[in-house]
């Protein structure tokens, strides 16, 4: 499967912005889907995930209430809606895939990802 992610951009602290990851491929809802980011200088870190049908979503505890993914299998999209952001949330934003990852949370084990976009937050 292959992933791009689009809706990043610069928005004022407080605002809201819609990711999303368009997946090419076949199969799509056998795909396990998380939503990653690195800050400058930092490592790459969770920050949501969705199951196969999209019945099970997980959060980093920093963006419970702030985010919420989710996925359309008929289009092969997965989504993350972002409100109340704020400059910490700084990040380049990543979406991977994996058939079945065996920790949600963690990077390395998905095996697909998008070339990843950025989301600036400003003060």
């Amino acid at each position: 499967v292959q992933l791009q992610a689009s809706g990043g951009g610069l928005v004022q602290n407080g605002g809201s912005l819609r990711l999303s990851c368009a997946a090419s491929g076949r199969s799509f809802s056998t795909y396990f889907m998380g939503w990653f980011r690195q800050p400058p200088g930092e490592e790459r870190e969770f920050v949501a995930a969705i199951s196969w049908s999209g019945s099970n979503t997980y959060y980093e505890d920093s963006v419970k209430g702030r985010f919420t993914i989710s996925r359309d299998n008929a289009k092969n999209m997965v989504y993350l809606q972002m409100n109340s952001l704020k400059p910490e949330d700084t990040a380049v934003y990543y979406c991977a895939a994996d058939k079945s990852p065996t920790q949600h949370r963690r990077s390395y084990d998905y095996s697909y990802w998008g070339q990843g976009t950025l989301v600036t937050v400003s003060s």
